[in-house]
């Protein structure tokens, strides 16, 4: 990067736009957010207005995305070394560090309070929760220090189903906690699968990504390990108030399909990963995608089913 461009990332000097700041909500994790939070709160026994479940859909989105926001402010000097993340507003130069941060806190105070406004306290509690955990617990400390972030860090992720819930119900119940759960032991072979193909670019940016600190071979041994313990929990979900025979069948069919790849990918050695640019790494890693995405919607399938008297066991 030119000392031109370097000052540019670091003061701001480009010209930002709409864009550039929706960019610093990662919108791509912003939607996984707000689906999960959405099924969450339609799956839930207490029926909410509709005003008051977009208000806080809306709300846990803003909250979603001021985490996003910081965790861009503070890993500012990593995204300028990574590849992927080189075009993102601050290392090109849009937005300044200063204002990302700003943007962040503005937004975190926000919908926190306007959650507790519209819905409950304990919603917008956790949402603080999962604020407070994504920006400091994982982006300030884990993801620099341990191999493990990905691990831990990952309960940033599974918190919104649990706020949605919390919207509707004002309480977490086991059911909330299964669809934490779920989405808790998905993070880390998601991530490694991710990782596995994508090793150079944690490596140059120094951050203990798994396959950096104990190579590929023990990742690839790690990925299957945290999905066979991931099936358990979503078969488990499929037996609650909240599943059913929609739901158990798609689990069935997806944790088979997930499996399958977790095993193809631990048989696989470097040689033949090189050969075929991570062929499979990458096919795993999309898989895993569909995989979440199936699970919740089959849930939101029996809680719209369950409005009419038809879904569930």
């Amino acid at each position: 990067m030119s000392d031109a461009s370097l000052h540019a990332s670091e003061s701001g000097t480009g010209e930002a736009g709409f864009g550039d700041y929706f960019a610093l909500l990662k919108p791509r994790v912003m939607s996984l957010v707000v689906f999960t939070a959405f099924v969450g709160l339609l799956a839930a026994p207490v029926p909410v207005h509709p005003v008051v479940g977009f208000a806080a859909i809306l709300f846990i989105a803003v909250g979603g995305g001021a985490s996003g926001a910081l965790n861009m402010w503070w890993d500012a000097d990593i995204d300028r070394v990574m590849k992927r993340t080189q075009s993102r507003p601050i290392p090109a130069g849009k937005v300044s560090e200063g204002e990302a941060f700003g943007f962040g806190i503005t937004l975190a105070v926000m919908s926190v309070i306007m959650l507790a406004l519209a819905a409950n306290l304990m919603a917008a509690a956790i949402l603080a929760f999962t604020i407070f955990f994504y920006v400091v617990i994982y982006s300030m400390w884990l993801k620099r220090w341990t191999p493990q972030n990905i691990v831990i860090g990952g309960a940033a992720g599974a918190f919104p189903p649990m706020i949605g819930w919390a919207v509707a119900t004002g309480g977490i119940s086991v059911e909330s906690v299964l669809m934490f759960a779920l989405i808790f032991m998905w993070t880390p072979p998601h991530f490694w699968a991710l990782a596995l193909f994508m090793k150079s670019d944690y490596e140059n940016a120094g951050v203990p990504m798994l396959t950096v600190t104990h190579g590929r071979k023990s990742t690839r041994k790690h990925i299957l390990v945290y999905t066979l313990l991931l099936v358990p929990v979503a078969l488990a979900v499929g037996v609650t108030s909240i599943g059913g025979p929609i739901y158990m069948a798609v689990a069935v069919l997806l944790n088979l399909a997930f499996l399958k790849g977790a095993w193809d990918i631990w048989r696989r050695d470097e040689e033949a990963a090189q050969s075929d640019q991570y062929r499979t790494e990458k096919r795993v890693f999309a898989l895993s995608l569909l995989y979440l995405f199936g699970h919740f919607l089959a849930i939101l399938a029996e809680a719209m089913l369950g409005r009419f008297g038809l879904g569930g066991w």
